[in-house]
């Protein structure tokens, strides 16, 4: 069974997403970047890709992480508050620490992806 199937797919992820965008957002150290976003569009988007990162069906249609992050120069800092935001998220959500790690772990791979760009 998938993290997806365990915790109850894409209507779970939803919630998981809607708590972590308000956290993202609330954060002054990255909720700059999200400025000019449309967080609708942007929070059914990152659902869609986080529920294909926990083993759901592939939904995500987006470009390349290189491509979306190109121009932002995102830091380590920036980085590591995301995955911060995301474990809070997932954890508020009953998602057990090994989970969680999974989770940040498959997230963790995209790193050279967004950084610096």
């Amino acid at each position: 069974m998938t993290i997806y199937e365990k915790y109850g797919g894409e209507g779970t992820i939803a919630k998981v997403v809607d708590s972590f965008y308000d956290l993202v957002l609330a954060d002054e150290t990255v909720n700059h970047f999200f400025e000019h976003t449309d967080m609708e569009k942007q929070r059914r988007h990152q659902t869609k890709f986080i529920s294909y990162a926990l083993g759901g069906p592939n939904q995500y249609t987006g470009q390349a992480m290189a491509k979306v992050h190109e121009g932002m120069n995102l830091q380590p800092v920036h980085f590591d508050a995301i995955l911060k935001h995301l474990r809070t998220a997932l954890a508020h959500f009953g998602v057990e620490a090994a989970d969680i790690e999974q989770a940040i772990a498959k997230v963790e791979t995209l790193r050279d992806d967004i950084q610096y760009k």
